[in-house]
């Protein structure tokens, strides 16, 4: 599996800093957390001295998102989320922009890795306040809108080709209406839209930006019944930027009536033969039906498709091939043998929060330990100033307690990562567990749609041979642990593996931590 290539992002926002809060103790944090994933470090973006209220115009900021952009890195770690920005705004602009790039961030004190199955969660909270947040401005919009377009007052935007706003009043365009008359006249003559748009470019038109006609733009225009007098008003909503509009449902649309620049029978006759063009054209089709499609590859090592009706995943290479449905019948019962029983699911439990627990104190006996030192070295100090100790004395007693701080100062970050670590680690191997837990018994009630987002999310590869198949699953769970190299593959929980006879009846032989 191809290594992780990640960047580290670093902001502290003033010059003075405790040690524990300095940029080069969050820089070793991160390293510590990457090495035991096994990731890459590729970049580390400082942002030193600056404000966290608004970060996306910052020139490191631009260029971690460059970097996320062309896929130079595919993560970003920072220690806590109010050091990738205090402002929710922009926060949930990073989440999105990640989100849509699929690339992950990495937050270490709110213990979120979206790079796991729990981490993935944040995803979907912070995706929800994002709606929530555009839903709450919409919604105030959208209040005033049938208002105004009851009224017949203009609701913002361009008015369409062959009109013009003349104040609050949509008049026709005398220059512009003899081209979208036109498109009607050539439309009911060659009935293709591409044709409509060729014969209008070629006469040299174009439309109000300068752009050549699409047959796009031909059918928004034909469609649009402004022409024939009809204006419809509140009758979309924005999906969001860059994202297109929906239709609103028609009792919410406001009609009121325009000047028209072709009669209503040229328009019903237009739009009559796009409908039967559109009625033809979009016959529903094949369902698709095969669950596994996509992990599934041949012994010779060639992916295996459904070619013909008979639903057989077959080889082109080497022409092996197996029933689809026998298929789907074999994995349903790995599913058996790949989930835990309630007491090894218990088991798994208690040993990770043991691990973590232990870890934890450790880490809380090194902090107290490194305050307790530095508050003694402050009173050495202090007795030294006061000319209560010797030159000597205060060498002799403050210099192995300034050697064992900076030994606890070296190595928190590295126990921070551990901790990090293996409470990510338990989460996300958690999550996985228990939505597992009950899955084998309700396979067959779960509409395709539903077992195929668990199959993308456990299964990493079927490889059909001769006499057996072999199925790896992307999870099964085994003891945490921080060993500092670990982590080229996946890294919460370790993939399994199934060698089984390919047939309906087969009884598998589970062959866990081998690889296929």
């Amino acid at each position: 599996m191809e290594t992780k290539n990640v960047g580290i992002w670093i902001r502290v926002s003033t010059d003075f800093q405790v040690k524990d809060d300095a940029p080069e103790h969050h820089e070793q944090r991160a390293r510590y957390y990457a090495q035991a994933k096994g990731w890459n470090i590729v970049e580390v973006y400082r942002l030193d001295g600056l404000s966290g209220k608004s970060v996306m115009e910052y020139s490191e900021a631009k260029r971690m998102l460059g970097d996320i952009r062309s896929g130079r890195i595919t993560g970003l770690i920072f220690s806590k989320l109010a050091r990738l920005a205090r402002n929710t705004k922009e926060l949930l602009e990073f989440s999105e922009i990640f989100r849509s790039l699929n690339a992950d961030l990495i937050s270490l004190s709110e213990s979120i890795d979206t790079s796991t199955p729990a981490g993935r969660l944040f995803y979907t909270m912070i995706a929800a306040m994002a709606e929530w947040e555009r839903a709450e401005i919409a919604d105030r919009v959208a209040a005033s809108v049938p208002i105004r377009a009851k009224m017949g007052k203009p609701l913002g935007g361009q008015a369409s080709l062959g009109y013009r706003w003349d104040g609050k009043e949509l008049v026709i365009d005398e220059k512009e209406a003899p081209v979208r008359k036109l498109i009607y006249e050539l439309f009911l003559k060659h009935k293709r839209k591409k044709t409509v748009a060729d014969e209008l470019n070629k006469q040299g038109y174009r439309t109000r930006n300068g752009s050549k006609f699409t047959d796009t733009t031909i059918m928004r225009l034909l469609q649009d019944p402004m022409a024939k007098g009809v204006r419809r008003a509140n009758y979309t909503r924005s999906l969001g930027e860059g994202r297109g509009w929906k239709e609103k449902p028609e009792e919410d649309w406001i009609i009121l009536p325009c000047p028209a620049i072709v009669s209503e029978e040229v328009w019903d006759e237009c739009n009559a033969f796009i409908s039967a063009q559109h009625k033809k054209r979009n016959k529903p089709g094949p369902k698709a039906v095969h669950l596994l499609a996509g992990y599934v590859h041949c012994h010779c090592g060639k992916k295996m498709y459904v070619y013909h009706a008979a639903g057989n995943f077959a080889c082109k290479a080497c022409k092996n091939k197996i029933a689809s449905a026998d298929l789907d019948e074999i994995y349903h019962l790995q599913l058996k043998t790949f989930l835990l029983s309630d007491e090894e699911l218990d088991a798994f439990t208690s040993q990770s929060e043991s691990a973590l627990l232990e870890k934890e104190q450790l880490l809380e006996a090194a902090r107290g330990k490194l305050i307790k030192l530095r508050k003694d070295m402050q009173k050495l100090v202090d007795l030294r100033m006061a000319d209560e100790m010797s030159k000597e004395g205060f060498q002799t007693h403050y210099k192995p307690m300034e050697e064992q701080a900076k030994q606890l100062e070296a190595h928190l970050p590295e126990l921070e990562a551990e901790v990090d670590f293996l409470k990510i680690h338990y989460l996300s191997s958690d999550t996985v567990l228990q939505d597992a837990k009950d899955l084998y018994d309700r396979w067959q009630e779960l509409p395709f749609e539903e077992k195929r987002s668990i199959v993308e999310i456990i299964t990493e590869k079927i490889t059909i041979g001769k006499a057996e198949i072999g199925i790896s699953f992307l999870y099964a769970p085994a003891a945490p642990s921080f060993s500092g190299n670990e982590g080229k593959g996946q890294q919460n929980l370790v993939p399994a593996a199934f060698s089984i006879t390919p047939t309906k009846n087969a009884v598998a032989r589970p062959a866990r931590f081998r690889n296929i």
